[in-house]
């Protein structure tokens, strides 16, 4: 038995209407069962309840046992003080106010359809289940309600990461290309190198690389040095030994540390994605469109975001991943499902914060861009298309991603729309 039970049982009127009594045997009558609280606070405000003939006003507490009151010290704090009614699964023990009234308690399992805690039961029932609560059912689910709930989905996906994007903002002082900056880097980091990056991003202050614009060789010093990559003194290339010295300037120049930052991992990964020719592309970036935060804020659609990221890494690059060590040439340009990653983790999530923080709506805008990138390929994706649920586009992806996350593995079966659909 979960608390979350209780709630949909009152936010649905899925109990025994008639006949409802106290635990201390007073008639009791439900006529406004109130507002589900998602905050702080008790569970449901502004109810209205007839108890023993008198019609009482205020809010509703939930829970498992009467004797949680205590556990949760609801009795010290005063947001409790208008607490009409304590609903309980089971009644073992008086519960009072801050001002020691008595609040009367409604047992709820005496009046739950047997049928419904049946249904309730199954859904938890993990002996089965390979991947999800309610893989067996929702496969079936209606479209319409599931289109609806996967969108629903995506924005709040959207508005989890906004709560990384305005803590850069708020830590640079709202300066906007600061945090896209810090962003790209975190997201040409990908998986492996994301967090390494994100603390390179962090250290160095995109004034001070906006200085730079002018020259590649002089970003790309900048970047290679604070990511301690021009630290082994094995290597003779010039190119290197250039880098090398010019980063070295450039600490002094501008007082630079890189003691906070870590060092990007070459191990596991694909050459393509080697620390050096993410670092360069992201330079060659910067170099090709000197207003970039402009430009990708701008942007409405995927083709501008597109011709955005065509750029490649500095020439030395084409025949090396390493610095020293030649390769088989090749140009090193940001593929279209590299850029499709940055859209969906870095871009849209930045238009979205952005029109967020200037109060203007930007969802649809959104919509048609993520819409037209192809799904994303994981494990969590593929096992969803087992059950009848693949996604059609990006925004589906991401959107089951959320599902997965925040929901199936945390057992909130009954705050997602299928959960809930099931059980009604």
């Amino acid at each position: 038995m979960r608390e979350d039970l209780l709630h949909f049982i009152w936010k649905y009127k899925k109990l025994r209407l008639s006949d409802l009594r106290t635990s201390r045997g007073e008639s009791l009558s439900i006529i406004n069962f109130g507002r589900h609280n998602h905050l702080a606070g008790p569970d449901f405000f502004n109810a209205q309840i007839d108890i023993g003939g008198q019609v009482w006003a205020g809010n509703v507490e939930m829970h498992l046992r009467s004797s949680d009151w205590y556990a949760h010290h609801h009795e010290q704090d005063v947001n409790y003080n208008n607490v009409i009614l304590h609903v309980v699964w089971e009644d073992d023990g008086d519960v009072f106010r801050k001002d020691n009234s008595l609040i009367p308690t409604l047992e709820l399992r005496k009046y739950i359809p047997l049928q419904l805690l049946q249904t309730y039961q199954s859904l938890f029932d993990r002996k089965n289940v390979h991947f999800i609560n309610c893989e067996k059912d929702i496969g079936e689910f209606d479209d319409f309600l599931m289109k609806n709930w996967l969108e629903r989905l995506y924005f709040e996906r959207l508005e989890t990461k906004a709560v990384f994007v305005f803590d850069l903002l708020k830590k640079s002082n709202n300066d906007w290309e600061q945090v896209l900056f810090t962003l790209l880097l975190k997201g040409f980091g990908l998986k492996i190198n994301g967090a390494a990056f994100l603390s390179l991003g962090i250290a160095l202050e995109f004034s001070i690389f906006r200085k730079q614009q002018d020259s590649v060789f002089q970003m790309e010093s900048l970047l290679f040095g604070m990511a301690h990559l021009l630290e082994d003194d094995t290597v003779l290339d010039d190119y290197y030994i250039e880098l090398k010295k010019e980063y070295a300037y450039q600490k002094r120049k501008y007082g630079l540390s890189d003691a906070g930052v870590q060092k990007p991992d070459f191990f596991k990964l694909r050459p393509p994605n080697f620390p050096t020719v993410r670092l360069s592309q992201l330079a060659n970036l910067y170099a090709t469109h000197q207003s970039l935060f402009h430009k990708v804020i701008s942007a409405i659609s995927l083709e501008e975001l597109y011709a955005i990221f065509n750029v490649k890494a500095s020439a030395y690059w084409d025949s090396h991943y390493t610095f020293g060590k030649e390769s088989r040439k090749k140009t090193k340009k940001l593929t279209s499902t590299f850029v499709d990653l940055l859209v969906i983790n870095v871009i849209l999530p930045l238009q979205f914060c952005y029109a967020k923080h200037r109060g203007v709506d930007v969802n649809e805008q959104i919509i048609k861009v993520i819409s037209k990138i192809k799904k994303e390929n994981n494990t969590v994706v593929s096992n969803f298309g087992k059950m009848g649920m693949a996604p059609l586009n990006a925004k589906d992806s991401q959107a089951l991603l959320q599902l997965y996350n925040r929901y199936c593995t945390q057992n909130k079966c009954l705050q997602c729309v299928v959960g809930t659909n099931l059980l009604r």
